[in-house]
């Protein structure tokens, strides 16, 4: 895993009492898949297939608690910090509130703000001292925030493992169908490649599990599931989630600003089409 630092890092980040130095991160902001993903592509040795794109443990998937506890903020380096919280739905609450508060100007200048499954990068922080104070006071909360866009994901449901999620399920076909598109989903985080996104929503008790052994190659546009997560594959890679369907939605586009179509706080409901409209 990425989220902490290694052993040849800089030191503390000068001045910033109360806040545990961890090293630079690893997995440096904005390159994909290497930012607090536990087993995400991008970290070699993943399940030892180049590309496997992991599922990080589904126990921070769950609601966000009412009344938050202080968040543990370490530096990581001399400009960076790393906020970890309890899970995926007190991610995406500072997410969107530190998001808000750069917005107006409330945030000391950051360079990069980089959620994962149960932390938040700040990089490049002018300030660091202010920061961490700022974090330290700040309860945030899913009920507080405001809600990201809406993407709709057209979807052609004929996916190879369709029927077997079904079968998890207890479900026909038909009704898995109606219970993937019944949700609206949230981009909690993006890893494993560019714009790949880990979407929450999916009620707990649909979970399902890898495959044991992932297929080398997964067609680009592959509506998935894994734990407790969706995911829509941007392009052609090896992968071990369940494949319940397809989308022609562009998922990664550089000359678009943010490149990721499901970037982390965007909202995503996904509808059922025919073949023939993809």
């Amino acid at each position: 895993m990425t989220e902490a630092g290694d052993a040849g890092a800089a030191g503390p980040a000068r001045g910033a009492a109360d806040v545990e130095d961890t090293g630079r991160a690893g997995g440096a902001a904005g390159v994909p898949g290497s930012e607090g993903v536990p087993g995400s592509e991008g970290v070699p040795g993943s399940e030892g297939v180049p590309g496997s794109e992991g599922v990080p443990g589904s126990e921070g998937a769950g609601p966000a608690a009412e009344h938050p506890g202080p968040p543990e903020i370490r530096a990581v380096g001399e400009q960076a910090l790393l906020v970890e919280v309890a899970g995926a739905a007190e991610v995406g609450a500072l997410y969107a509130w530190l998001r808000e508060r750069q917005a107006v100007g409330e945030l000391p200048a950051v360079e990069e703000i980089v959620p994962a499954a149960r932390t938040v990068l700040l990089d490049g922080v002018a300030d660091v001292p202010a920061l961490a104070a700022l974090l330290r006071a700040a309860r945030p909360t899913a009920a507080t925030a405001a809600p990201g866009p809406l993407v709709e994901v057209p979807t052609v449901y004929d996916g190879a493992d369709l029927a077997e999620v079904a079968g998890l399920w207890g479900v026909s076909p038909e009704a898995a169908v109606r219970i993937h598109t019944a949700p609206e989903y949230v981009v909690a985080f993006c890893g494993f490649a560019p714009g790949f996104g880990y979407l929450t929503g999916l009620p707990e008790q649909y979970a399902v599990p890898r495959h044991a052994t992932p297929r080398s190659s997964v067609p680009p546009g592959s509506v998935a599931l894994a734990g407790p997560y969706t995911g829509v594959y941007p392009r052609s890679s090896p992968g071990g989630w369940q494949l319940l369907g397809r989308t022609g939605l562009p998922l990664w586009d550089a000359a678009r600003e943010p490149a990721a179509l499901l970037a982390p706080g965007v909202r995503v409901r996904f509808t059922a089409v025919r073949g023939d409209r993809d």
